[in-house]
């Protein structure tokens, strides 16, 4: 791989920004529906019943799921496909990774 350009640092710190701030609005979102008793019901399969493995990316640890079998998995990768592939749930940010078959997520404490 060769060297980045000051141009193709400049857009990918940009779009982490921007990835960095959607997440954060998904979350000041969520947080004001709990808060306000707006919690949305939808389709998402139980995460618990969801086969989750530990794994680590680059920014900390994290579970993610494959159990492509398994309805409660289709009916959240469902979900997630009708909000861009990010959601906040319950205290989860959860997350499509880019093949469309693997969820991503991570416990998100409150702040404050």
């Amino acid at each position: 791989m060769g060297r980045l350009t000051e141009e193709d640092l400049a857009l990918e710190v940009l779009l982490e920004f921007f990835n960095g701030v959607e997440a954060g609005m998904a979350a000041a979102k969520q947080r004001l529906k709990e808060r306000k008793g707006l919690t949305e019901k939808t389709a998402s399969g139980n995460p618990a019943n969801i086969k989750w493995d530990k794994a680590e990316g680059f920014k900390g640890n994290y579970e993610r799921s494959e159990d492509v079998n398994n309805p409660e998995f289709k009916a959240m990768l469902k979900d997630l496909a009708s909000h861009n592939g990010r959601l906040m749930r319950e205290g989860y940010f959860y997350w499509t990774f880019k093949n469309g078959s693997t969820v991503g997520r991570k416990r998100r404490e409150a702040k404050g």
